[in-house]
């Protein structure tokens, strides 16, 4: 449940960034509550995720789909480019999320925080 909570927090990144735009610079009233709404739910469902996935797989994974999502959408609704390197790339982390879930081990919970050194105790 987890992982799933996980790729809605990284969709509704998708849809700030997007959001962010559309928003120009929050001049236009219905993207900017877009954005925080959206902002709101993604940063919300990554806490969430974040008690069972360890923090560095999330946060990667968050933003990979964040990222690879972003892409696409301003190559399919906003005329950027598109190329065979950044298609590659993109690519690349696509794989380097799907590796990551796979050697998740599965038990559900995020490793404990290491003890505090002698000396930051």
């Amino acid at each position: 449940m987890a992982w799933l909570i996980l790729v809605l927090a990284g969709l509704f990144e998708i849809g700030f960034t997007t959001s962010l735009k559309l928003s120009h610079n929050f001049s236009e009233l219905w993207p900017s509550l877009a954005f925080l709404l959206c902002a709101g739910l993604s940063f919300g469902l990554l806490s969430r995720a974040l008690k069972t996935i360890p923090l560095g797989t999330a946060y990667a994974v968050w933003s990979s789909i964040g990222a690879v999502g972003t892409v696409v959408v301003g190559i399919a609704f906003f005329g950027e480019p598109v190329s065979f390197a950044r298609v590659a790339l993109l690519m690349v982390m696509i794989g380097a999320v799907v590796g990551l879930k796979l050697i998740d081990d599965g038990k559900g919970k995020a490793p404990a925080p290491a003890a505090p050194l002698p000396s930051e105790a």
